[in-house]
């Protein structure tokens, strides 16, 4: 028998949560190291160079496919032999771009169980990532009526959760954070007292990954549609 979970507050994550996301810029990185292939680069130390110069700009200029951009290209000039075709960062440029045009991908069963669960619970979509971007994607995936607001924060930590259910006055006891990510969904929302629940994503980003917390009120699903049998 499942748990009795009526009436509750599920906060659930956007990206590889409800649609895919990281996919997309994985592809350009491995197209942007073909571009490389005759000069000899190490596809993982220009990786490990690529992961840094995201570590440095992120705190800077925040998320989203042109702060991801300038990142790439900033790291491909790096690697570009001197003699190469100038016009090859302005490929890459544009490759990265591209993700801003890519139809949505929604992941299988999630408009399914998310028109079963809004039916029983208060839905609240909680991503983070640059407004005008996220908000585009959240319109283009025809979710939105499932969900009683939208919320776009600029960190997905301790903090921002803490200021999020103070100024919306969620109660922690009934209140679940839903997502892919241990680093800015689950063992955050553990940390300020919520329940989460983590769904693993085969390609969650590398600055997303971190052990979830061995934490009383964790639970980890499978598979989206598997809310259904708790909620």
């Amino acid at each position: 028998m499942a748990p009795d979970h009526t009436g509750q507050i599920l906060l659930i994550d956007a990206d590889d949560t409800l649609w895919e996301n990281n996919i997309y810029y994985e592809r350009v990185i491995q197209e942007t190291v073909v571009l490389l292939d005759g000069a000899g680069v190490d596809p993982r130390a220009f990786r490990a160079a690529l992961d840094e110069a995201e570590r440095v700009r992120i705190p800077l200029k925040g998320y989203g496919t042109l702060n991801f951009t300038e990142s790439l290209v900033e790291t491909f000039r790096r690697f570009q032999p001197p003699d190469a075709d100038p016009t090859l960062s302005e490929q890459v440029c544009r490759l990265s771009l591209a993700i801003r045009e890519h139809p949505m991908e929604i992941i299988e069963t999630v408009p399914e169980t998310l028109a079963y669960l809004s039916n029983r619970h208060a839905l609240h979509l909680v991503t983070k990532g640059n407004r005008e971007e996220q908000s585009r994607k959240v319109r283009n995936s025809r979710l939105r009526s499932y969900f009683q607001s939208v919320e776009i924060l600029p960190e997905k930590d301790a903090p921002a959760f803490r200021r999020l259910l103070d100024r919306r006055s969620w109660e922690r006891s009934c209140t679940w954070m839903i997502g892919n990510s241990p680093r800015s969904d689950i063992n955050p929302a553990l940390e300020v007292g919520i329940s989460a629940v983590y769904i693993p994503h085969r390609h969650t980003w590398t600055f997303e990954q971190e052990h979830p917390l061995d934490h009383p009120k964790l639970m980890m699903l499978e598979r989206f549609a598997d809310l259904r049998q708790h909620f």
